[in-house]
């Protein structure tokens, strides 16, 4: 079925942008739910604290993350302790950040963590975000 233009004799040929709009707007919603699920990780049981500051993760970032069983990821890779260093020295370079942030599981020690950040700043990483998750009220 042809559209007819009232002011000539001839079918309107004009593209009808209604359906992209709304086809847009649906990707639009898509992706506005499902960006903040997109950097999951390590599955962790982060420890609870009150709400300070907003950290929004990205996979811009350079993220270690240690699961209870003491196994250390960078991003979703998983490293062996001796190689940690230099991979974030190397993810630093990369991402031209100098900020790590350290996402440790709730069960771990806090010796464990004390120690991995003296192990950190001995190598040359000065600042260290600890991540966790605000507690519900």
């Amino acid at each position: 079925m042809a559209f007819t233009n009232p002011k000539k004799n001839g079918p309107i040929s004009e593209i009808n942008v209604t359906p992209l709009v709304d086809v847009m707007l649906v990707l639009l919603v898509i992706f506005m739910v499902t960006a903040p699920m997109m950097f999951s990780g390590v599955k962790l049981d982060l420890p609870k604290t009150r709400k300070v500051n907003n950290v929004n993760l990205s996979n811009e970032q350079v993220i270690l993350s240690v699961n209870a069983a003491g196994e250390f990821y960078l991003g979703k890779n998983k490293f062996l302790r001796e190689e940690l260093n230099q991979a974030i020295v190397k993810r630093f370079k990369e991402s031209q950040t100098d900020t790590l942030y350290l996402r440790a599981d709730y069960q771990l020690k806090y010796g464990n963590i004390a120690d991995l950040i003296a192990e950190l700043k001995k190598a040359g990483v000065h600042k260290i975000a600890l991540v966790t998750e605000i507690k519900k009220k």
